[in-house]
């Protein structure tokens, strides 16, 4: 085989990043593991790691625990139990997979959170003895106001259930009425026994009801593509390239759209314009030609940027297209999930960070947190560790900002304390508030009424001049 044409292919190939969650003890790390194993993707030195602690932990009898391929934490293994998000990596023929494994405890919720931040697919797991429970309310809920428009209900512990296909249509109609309540675009189910491979990898022979397909299969050929506007070009600066006199840089990558060589700009949040140069792609870099332009580039590339007017443009600034602009303002509705022990403090100042910008700000109210088991909203006066609610968020300084929706990367941001420079919450941008600095827009547009009012009155020659 041609190793150059293979991992040439293997590049090529397209990512799909999903998580799974569920309730304690649903069988999450189980699932993954099984999922390794019979696609031939663990090592011989993991595999007979994993048999000596299953002999050593005696919790799945002769069998492998296939957790343990996954759980890492040695308080993981004593306890049986996630604790921080566990990464693993594999691939099929057809696509490269990133797993998120999260923990099920509502402890560790703010931990569920990162894991779900960039996952593009949501296995959320059901015991067929125990149906919904509280803990699968709340994860449906964070997977629905992280985004993620793709949802696997994967109907695990057949096995002790006597592979009932009454017991599984319970479920699948039990959750479809929670998907519908929650509004999930698209769902899917799957009945499985984690612990024995029914319909992970292979097809099972106990289950002959169910004619759909397995679950890798079903993650090896589902469509994740989300329609995507060029128009709507974000480009947030990381660095400006300044190697010698005659080269002045801004380096990124693209959070969405795309961009041409002559393209009309605009930087915010300064608002100056002009047009882009060239754009220098670093995948295009050879030993003979060491900067190679391209006429355009598109989201998730990582570029350099060159304008044709000498524009003051730093990191933290957003390139974006001049006709298709975004909101930009420092009062923002925003959905934060609050992730420390110490209560969030109103008017408290705390960094933001939000792509590759840092700025001071803090939390002016609280307008209602939910109650993540029964959805109501509730008025409160403080946040606590876990807790999500719709808050405004008022910064020091205006940004240009989409809502969570239309862009993760530009709709989302953390909460860091300045002091402690610990993460303590997160959050996804609802909605540019209008009273912010449109005020002060509005405060500048009538002074220049004013101005030029006074101007025509005693100083019409000035006017005829065009000053």
């Amino acid at each position: 085989m041609d190793i150059i044409n293979y991992l040439k292919e293997h590049e090529n190939k397209d990512m799909l990043r999903f998580l799974t969650c569920g309730s304690v003890d649903d069988g999450k790390s189980t699932l993954i593991g099984r999922m390794l194993y019979d696609s031939k993707m663990i090592f011989d030195d993991q595999l007979a790691a994993a048999e000596s602690e299953s002999k050593k932990y005696g919790t799945t009898g002769e069998k492998i625990d296939m957790a343990l391929l996954v759980d890492g934490l040695q308080s993981e293994r004593e306890q049986g139990i996630t604790i921080d998000v566990a990464y693993r990596f594999f691939a099929t023929e057809n696509r490269k997979f990133i797993i998120a494994d999260t923990p099920g405890h509502e402890q560790y919720t703010r931990n569920m959170v990162t894991g779900a931040s960039t996952a593009d697919v949501a296995i959320i797991l059901i015991d067929a003895r125990k149906s919904i429970l509280t803990q699968t309310r709340r994860h449906s809920f964070i997977v629905n106001l992280l985004g993620i428009e793709h949802v696997i209900v994967a109907i695990n512990k057949m096995d002790l259930v006597d592979y009932s296909e009454s017991r599984y249509d319970e479920i699948s109609k039990a959750y479809g009425e929670l998907a519908a309540e929650l509004g999930i675009k698209n769902t899917y189910y799957i009945p499985v026994s984690a612990l024995d491979g029914d319909n992970v990898v292979d097809k099972s022979t106990n289950m002959p009801w169910y004619q759909g397909k397995t679950l890798l299969n079903l993650l090896d050929t589902m469509n994740i593509a989300k329609e995507e506007r060029a128009e709507n070009f974000r480009f947030p600066v990381q660095y400006v390239n300044r190697p010698n006199l005659d080269f002045r840089g801004f380096c990124g990558t693209i959070a969405a759209g795309s961009v041409r060589v002559g393209d009309e700009i605009t930087v915010l949040p300064s608002g100056k314009t002009t047009r882009v140069k060239s754009i220098i792609n670093a995948s295009d870099i050879t030993e003979t030609d060491r900067q190679t332009t391209s006429l355009e580039a598109c989201a998730p590339m990582a570029i350099t940027i060159t304008t044709e007017d000498e524009v003051d443009i730093s990191r933290g600034d957003m390139i974006v297209h001049t006709e298709n602009l975004p909101v930009i303002s420092n009062v923002l509705d925003v959905m934060l999930v609050w992730m420390d022990e110490k209560v969030m403090e109103h008017g408290r100042s705390y960094n933001i960070k939000r792509a590759t910008s840092v700025i001071s700000g803090s939390f002016e109210t609280i307008e209602y947190k939910i109650d993540v088991n029964s959805y109501e909203k509730l008025q409160v006066n403080e946040l606590g560790l876990n807790d999500i609610a719709l808050c405004k968020m008022v910064l020091t300084r205006p940004i240009a900002s989409d809502n969570y929706q239309t862009n993760r990367l530009t709709g989302s941001f953390i909460v860091v304390d300045r002091i402690s420079n610990n993460t303590v919450g997160a959050g996804m941008i609802v909605s540019a508030a209008q009273d912010g600095m449109s005020k002060k827009k509005k405060m500048y547009n009538e002074a220049e009424i004013a101005l030029n009012a006074y101007i025509r009155e005693y100083f019409p020659e000035w006017e005829c001049k065009g000053i």
